[in-house]
């Protein structure tokens, strides 16, 4: 198995091995993946966190012998925008980016003094996640999105909870297979996860409950707006924008 490291701050996964192909999601600074296939200057890449598929440029990869040590670490960067020094050289990374505790990413030597989110040692509670989720308000909306700069609905959930130590598949699709259903909303806790699905009833969208009446989602921007039996209501138009398919509780007791 070959294992790469992102080594740019953000690194596009392509649904195919062209620069102006669908963006499916994103590596983050430090993140995992294992190859797959090569071709030309592309590289299909299965990322070790949630095993999603994509093709990355090669170049904002790179080899590094497995090491489990390096491939488990749970620390992430803690600010908006982090200051990383890469080989002597300065590199502004996202928040949620990997760090790791060797001082190397790939071959590339690291030194980084800014605040850190030791994920295995955080106890999963509402006010980190409100703590973590409105840390991303007016992020804008994104396809393939995962970091503060422009992030999709999936990414966004998964990124909130990846910070609580809890891990979550990377579509929403793939998200709603997870955890224990509730059956109304009158029963939900803060944290729960919301569905909403399309005409087709093919699961579409994702966010996370505040409490009864409100939920942070992303949709043109990552936003705080009402819920009710049947669906999200755009505090800003007073339009109704998704409909409600059912809710998941990620978070045990």
């Amino acid at each position: 198995m070959t294992l790469l490291v992102c080594i740019v701050p953000v690194c596009p996964m392509r649904a195919e091995s062209a620069h102006r192909s669908e963006q499916v999601s994103q590596l983050l600074f430090g993140e995992i993946c294992e190859v797959v296939e090569s071709a030309r200057d592309f590289v299909k890449v299965k990322g070790v966190y949630d095993s999603y598929e994509g093709w990355c440029q090669e170049s904002q990869l790179e080899q590094f012998e497995d090491d489990q040590s390096f491939i488990k670490t749970g620390r992430l960067a803690g600010d908006w925008v982090n200051k990383i020094i890469v080989d002597d050289k300065l590199m502004r990374i996202p928040f949620g980016s990997s760090l790791h505790n060797n001082g190397f990413v790939g071959r590339r030597r690291v030194e980084y003094s800014g605040k850190v989110f030791n994920v295995e040692k955080n106890k999963s509670s509402m006010e980190l996640l409100e703590e973590i989720a409105f840390l991303f308000l007016n992020s804008p909306y994104l396809w393939g999105g995962r970091s503060v700069f422009g992030i999709d609905c999936s990414g966004f959930t998964q990124t909130v909870f990846k910070f609580l130590n809890i891990p979550l598949l990377r579509d929403a699709s793939q998200q709603v297979t997870q955890g224990d259903e509730v059956g109304f909303l009158q029963e939900v806790k803060a944290g729960d996860l919301a569905f909403f699905d399309n005409e087709a009833g093919r699961i579409t969208h994702v966010g996370i409950l505040l409490d009864t009446k409100t939920i942070i989602h992303a949709s043109g921007k990552v936003r705080i707006d009402t819920i009710d039996n049947l669906g999200i209501v755009n505090g800003d138009t007073g339009k109704r924008t998704h409909k409600l398919r059912l809710i998941k509780r990620i978070i045990s007791e």
